[in-house]
């Protein structure tokens, strides 16, 4: 199951003398979901990436949508004011964006996305299939999550594609399968081209 990095929740703790040393630098650097100081190039779930301020506090250096707190040789940083940024960052490395009202439109992954686009063919929504996913592949949803009123927006991040295609596919092949033994809309000999090659994709005829 995918876990969820909750901003509205999560207290990101950073190591205070490699923060001081990252901004004294004067290049762009980038702080993880985990709390460690990387390159600006990471591929790692970022919660902050910029050339920061010299000043004498953290708040004026990394910006004012970011809640902070000292504690001794800890940084502690709230960011999920920084979520529209947020989403800039982290977007190019993401497996899916459901972070707009639209939802989920696409995988980032082009072999997951075949297997999406083919699932459409029978009627099996992208929703569906994220929901998928996150119940049964590793990875983490990085989000902001709030309820009364409800409001979720995040990014999905999928450890291991292998994975995520074999249970994407079984998922859909079984559904497909259903549909082409049971539903009359989806008849064999009344099959349209797509819905054919969406068939011969999912290996069913």
């Amino acid at each position: 199951m995918m876990k969820k990095f909750n901003l509205f929740n999560e207290i990101i703790k950073v190591e205070k003398t490699k923060l001081i040393n990252a901004i004294n630098s004067q290049k762009v650097f980038a702080i993880t979901a985990d709390g460690d100081i990387v390159d600006e190039t990471s591929k790692d779930i970022l919660i902050y990436k910029a050339k920061a301020e010299i000043t004498p506090d953290f708040t004026k250096s990394l910006g004012k949508n970011y809640q902070i707190v000292e504690d001794g040789d800890t940084v502690m940083i709230k960011a999920f004011s920084n979520w529209q940024e947020l989403i800039g960052i982290n977007t190019p490395n993401a497996s899916y964006d459901d972070t707009t009202a639209d939802g989920v439109a696409e995988f980032s992954n082009k072999e997951l996305e075949d297997i999406g686009w083919h699932a459409t063919e029978f009627n099996i929504k992208y929703r569906t299939l994220v929901e998928v996913l996150e119940e049964n592949c590793n990875g983490t949803i990085l989000c902001i999550e709030q309820e009364e009123p409800y409001q979720f927006s995040g990014l999905g991040f999928l450890a291991d594609d292998e994975q995520a295609k074999k249970v994407m596919f079984e998922y859909c092949q079984k559904v497909a399968k259903e549909k082409l033994e049971n539903d009359e809309d989806f008849e064999i000999s009344n099959l349209t081209d797509d819905e054919e090659d969406a068939a011969k994709f999912f290996k069913l005829i």
